[in-house]
């Protein structure tokens, strides 16, 4: 392991690899433990988390609404739940790996919030865009949809008095590979520290569909590149940037990539500036 390499792994609190079986049911009893003393301290009893039909949401759905269900028998109350959120911009291209996660998730509450009409609707209110070329305006609109997302999801947790999961892992924190303000925007993450085939483990764990588990990555932002793959936008695959992050030797170029990455995102891993 390089010097770089153990610095970023640190300062991301990347968990070690497991070991064996009993090492990740031990991680994730121990996020699910997570999960429900962040509800207890906050005195609330709801949890909101948009379902993306990704393996990220679809793992913190799973912890979530297992937290949830060892909650309602140990209080005895049946006002603890977990809501899942559906938040497609009009028609997702994947909505059916989307409902398959909801469905194998088995949330409490379903809710479905199409955030087309408000993303347009601000959009042709942005005097700025005019002039831009087509895939500037695209590539910004983007992340107002990750952003508009945040808002629906709190906008719930608001009405429902709850708290909004975030589902950031070192895989993803690395590469800056999330909206500032938008998916970045959680009350807790319980994925945090994992790298990507540790998320995968842990979804298999709970005995997912492995179409859901090994689906192929994508934010799916960008209208001019629909389900644009993240390891196209990387550089790099999630392979290479798991072994980064666990110390193992990569490629050159990926090993270059991922330092300049993480340098040149920094700003979204801490708080805004201040004087």
């Amino acid at each position: 392991m390089q010097a770089v390499q153990r610095e970023i792994a640190q300062q991301l609190k990347v968990q070690p690899p497991f070991q064996d079986h009993a090492a990740l049911e031990a991680e994730v009893a121990r996020r699910i433990t997570f999960i429900q003393d962040c509800l207890l301290n906050s005195g609330l009893k709801t949890l909101v988390l948009g379902i993306s039909g990704g393996v990220d949401s679809l793992t913190a759905g799973l912890l979530a609404q297992r937290a949830m269900k060892e909650l309602r028998a140990l209080k005895g109350d049946d006002a603890y739940r977990f809501i899942a959120v559906r938040l497609p911009y009009e028609t997702q291209f994947d909505e059916h790996d989307a409902q398959a996660s909801v469905d194998f998730i088995n949330p409490d509450e379903r809710h479905t919030v199409n955030i087309g009409a408000a993303v347009k609707a601000l959009a042709n209110e942005v005097a700025a865009f005019e002039g831009k070329a087509a895939v500037s305006r695209d590539f910004v609109l983007g992340n107002t949809k990750a952003r508009m997302r945040m808002v629906a999801q709190y906008t719930i947790a608001g009405a429902a008095s709850g708290l909004v999961i975030g589902t950031d892992h070192a895989a993803e924190a690395v590469m800056g590979f999330f909206t500032k303000f938008g998916d970045g925007a959680c009350d807790l993450a319980p994925l945090s520290g994992l790298v990507k085939n540790q998320v995968r483990a842990i979804a298999r764990h709970f005995g997912a569909p492995e179409s859901l588990v090994e689906k192929i990555p994508t934010a799916d932002l960008e209208d001019l590149s629909p389900g644009k793959p993240d390891e196209a936008s990387h550089g790099v695959t999630y392979t290479e940037i798991d072994a980064f992050l666990h110390g193992q030797p990569v490629r050159e170029e990926a090993f270059r990539i991922i330092c300049e990455t993480y340098r040149k995102t920094e700003h979204k891993r801490v708080m805004p500036f201040a004087p």
